[in-house]
């Protein structure tokens, strides 16, 4: 029945009508080459299959469900008279003070002038580097628990273990006491809560508010489950603010039976707290559609002075920009190093352009050092990491690899002057598929405090050396090297 030559001929007319519009779509804009073809290759090789993971995996960019409709800076001064509660955008610009004097630092904001105009930098700051949750947890509990007025706290992994549970708890807590709070995970990131009903006892709390990020769902003709929020912030009072790299998970504390996770978070006070307050609430109204003129009021803005000496500008991306702006961040920053670069992350396969960045660097002189885990808790992602350690060494980076537990930390500090921070790590998910939030920040003593939290995995890490790297086994080189054909979609 199935080799009936009517059934064999809608089969193929199927296949190439399939395979025609995954081709045409996957034309329309101009990307990765390599991920390009890799597509179409999977949707020619695979009938009907292939098609189907291209609609689910390949389509890497979103329409903005409206949100610039209504929350551009002219839509806000036009229906609230350009109150300073109703036009975030206009109260950082009063309060923006470019960095001044350096060379490095003023060459990196005037690319991200150009990349992000609404979103200078800010003065003022302070920001005290977290190793882990160990230093992490305590200081973020505390913050919750002497909330006043509201709390916002977003991660993409809720973990459903004594972690999730004691901020969930000290979150409901506050919230009996009227605090407002909302809170947005990442579903697929926090599959195991999401699905076990983790926080449906918290719905029932007065005050509790909680979304689930998704791009997945067919009633909304959204389809893809490659599209994660991959951001982590609390923000309490609109005044304090917590973000980097750490999860709500067992596995960051030191209790956990594999020791914690290396990771670097940060606590932040002054004008900045306000960016990432208006962050978490685009990120709210993406999800939950709640009134715009009820999210960005006063109440969520207070003024804020000054809180230290430190510059500040948040960089958020993801697939709903128009630029690229990850990738035109790293390479810059990488690309205006004269002396020294240092690069952390967990997961290290990164687009062409940085690659590039990295290699010209080191020819030309430049000190740099690259720090990833000796073992990844995702194989396919070590592989193919190392199948890119041969140039850059020949170039002459140097390559270290971290001990276990496992590093989950991610950092560029440029010439001891210009520090990069946030959730993303230097590979193709981080830098174009996943909604990231990275801060530029501008001061030597908080490059220097940075620095020292990388020298420190450095003392606990391996360095790669040539010419042992020549002699590995040949079926590493073949694990690698087919690991490597995965890049464009790791």
């Amino acid at each position: 029945m199935l080799h009936h030559p009517i059934i064999l001929t809608l089969g193929t007319v199927l296949h190439f009508t399939a395979f025609g519009l995954v081709t045409f779509h996957s034309l329309q804009r101009r990307r990765n080459a390599s991920s390009t073809l890799l597509w179409i290759f999977i949707a020619w090789s695979f009938p009907l299959v292939g098609p189907l993971f291209y609609l689910t995996f390949g389509v890497d960019r979103v329409a903005d469900r409206g949100f610039k409709k209504f929350l551009t800076e002219e839509h806000l001064l036009s229906t609230r008279a350009g109150t300073r509660e109703a036009a975030p955008f206009a109260y950082w610009h009063d309060i923006a003070e470019a960095p001044a004097g350096n060379e490095l630092q003023q060459g990196m904001d005037h690319v991200l002038n150009a990349l992000l105009p609404d979103h200078p930098a800010h003065a003022g700051n302070r920001l005290t580097p977290l190793a882990g949750g160990d230093e992490a947890y305590p200081a973020m509990l505390t913050a919750i628990r002497g909330a006043q007025k509201h709390i916002h706290l977003q991660s993409f992994i809720i973990g459903r273990d004594t972690i999730s549970h004691e901020f969930m708890d000290a979150l409901a807590a506050k919230a009996a006491e009227g605090v407002q709070v909302r809170v947005l995970y990442d579903r697929f990131g926090s599959t195991r809560a999401h699905r076990l009903g983790f926080f449906l006892k918290y719905r029932w709390v007065k005050n509790i508010q909680i979304a689930g990020w998704t791009q997945a769902n067919p009633l909304k003709r959204q389809l893809q489950i490659n599209l994660r929020n991959h951001r982590k912030a609390l923000i309490v009072d609109g005044k304090t603010a917590f973000f980097g790299g750490v999860n709500l998970h067992d596995e960051n504390t030191s209790a956990h039976k594999n020791g914690p996770i290396r990771d670097y978070h940060f606590a932040a006070e002054g004008p900045i707290v306000q960016e990432l307050q208006y962050s978490f609430l685009r990120d709210w109204y993406f999800i939950t559609g709640e009134n715009p003129e009820t999210l960005l009021t006063e109440n969520y803005f207070p003024k804020s002075g000054d809180a230290g000496d430190v510059t500040v500008r948040l960089i958020n991306s993801g697939p709903s920009t128009e630029k690229d702006v990850a990738i035109e961040t790293f390479f810059n920053a990488v690309t205006l190093a004269k002396k020294e670069v240092l690069a952390v992350t967990p997961y290290f396969v990164p687009p062409a352009e940085i690659l590039r960045a990295l290699h010209s660097a080191a020819l030309r002189g430049v000190d740099v050092r690259l720090i990833v885990p000796q073992k990844n808790n995702h194989r396919y992602a070590g592989f193919a990491s190392r199948a890119l350690y041969e140039d850059l060494l020949l170039a002459g980076v140097k390559i270290y690899e971290r001990h276990p537990p496992f590093m989950h930390a991610k950092a560029l500090v440029v010439d001891g002057e210009l520090a990069l921070i946030g959730t993303a790590n230097l590979d193709n998910r981080s830098l174009s598929l996943n909604y990231e939030t990275s801060a530029a920040v501008y001061s030597k003593p908080f490059a220097d405090a940075l620095k020292n939290l990388i020298h420190e995995d450095i003392d606990s890490s391996d360095e790669i050396l040539l010419v042992d790297w020549h002699n590995r086994p040949v079926h590493r080189r073949f694990l690698e090297n087919l690991a490597a054909l995965m890049s464009p979609v790791l």
